[in-house]
């Protein structure tokens, strides 16, 4: 089952932050059409903050996109000041005066725990982050599988490439039922708000393909989709991008001038932008800086990167 990109995000812009409705949960064929039009730039808000001390607000973000006339903005959730009403409805306006969609919430959740309670609280805030991506008009959130936290260190971690072992009587089949389950108990008020879950590529179950895909294809929800990030295979990733393609709804790309703050790879964007095309991808691309440049250098140089890649695609 397969989510049709174009009606659903046309759809949801339409209704976001204005009423609920009730979707269709009946995808469209797998065949997406001949039909293609330029995939659209989005800058992730993390690209001018890497988790530092200060916060950059989102709104400076938005002036940035703004003026290297960038279509989009997705929100890092830690990022965010406050979640008062007030804050969300004059970032929802800063960014419609500016002529800048919101178009992803990016958030942090971890389903990866034997304990029943700690997975509900996890749950509990997935459900909260779609209330908040709706109050502010995004089709999307972010999901992450979660890990183990066997391996504690996060540069030894990417010395095991995003693999540990599980925790002591468990198996990584527990965990994948974890997963499953969880998510789909956050899918009835994806569905009521509007909003995809989109599970991305990146540590512990999800640090290969065939697991983001195990998650994915057990569930078979057009509420579910993949969030590709070109990083986050740190071996050999055309072959394991190129399969999560066809039912990638968002991507987010890497790039680091400067050199990574943790780890830097030589990606072929043009490359990328063929395997994307080959599936008829037409919706966002959001650029993830994060090299060691000074940002306000550094992403316009990945825009214009990027903008090359896919024009050439």
């Amino acid at each position: 089952m397969q989510l049709n990109r174009r009606s659903f995000l046309a759809t949801a812009a339409w209704v976001g932050g204005i009423a609920a409705f009730a979707p269709s949960s009946e995808p469209l064929p797998e065949d997406r059409g001949t039909a293609r039009k330029s995939v659209k730039l989005g800058i992730s808000t993390y690209s001018y903050w890497h988790f530092t001390e200060n916060k950059v607000p989102i709104e400076l973000v938005i002036d940035k996109a703004a003026e290297m006339g960038v279509e989009g903005v997705d929100i890092l959730h830690r990022q965010m000041e406050s979640e008062d009403p007030s804050y969300l409805q004059n970032l929802k306006r800063h960014a419609f005066v500016n002529g800048i969609d919101l178009i992803c919430l990016s958030i942090h959740q971890d389903f990866v725990s034997p304990d029943s309670a700690q997975r509900q609280k996890n749950i509990d805030h997935t459900i909260h982050c779609i209330e908040l991506a709706y109050a502010l008009g995004i089709p999307a959130i972010r999901l992450n599988s979660g890990r183990w936290r066997t391996v504690e260190s996060f540069d030894r971690l990417m010395e095991l490439r995003g693999k540990e072992p599980p925790l002591e009587g468990y198996t990584d089949d527990d965990a994948f039922k974890w997963c499953i389950d969880s998510i789909e108990k956050c899918l009835p008020k994806a569905e009521e708000a509007g909003v995809i879950l989109a599970l991305e590529n990146h540590w512990g179950l999800t640090s290969a393909p065939e697991g983001v895909l195990r998650i994915v294809d057990a569930i078979q929800s057009p509420w579910l989709g993949v969030l590709m990030d070109t990083g986050n295979f740190l071996q050999e990733p055309y072959d394991k991008l190129k399969m999560l393609a066809p039912k990638t709804v968002f991507v987010q790309a890497k790039t680091y001038f400067g050199g990574g703050e943790w780890y830097t790879l030589d990606l072929e964007y043009k490359r990328i932008a063929q395997i994307l095309a080959g599936v008829n991808y037409d919706g966002y691309v959001s650029i993830e800086f994060e090299g060691k440049e000074d940002a306000n250098t550094g992403v316009p140089k990945s825009v214009a990167l990027l903008r090359g890649a896919f024009s050439a695609s």
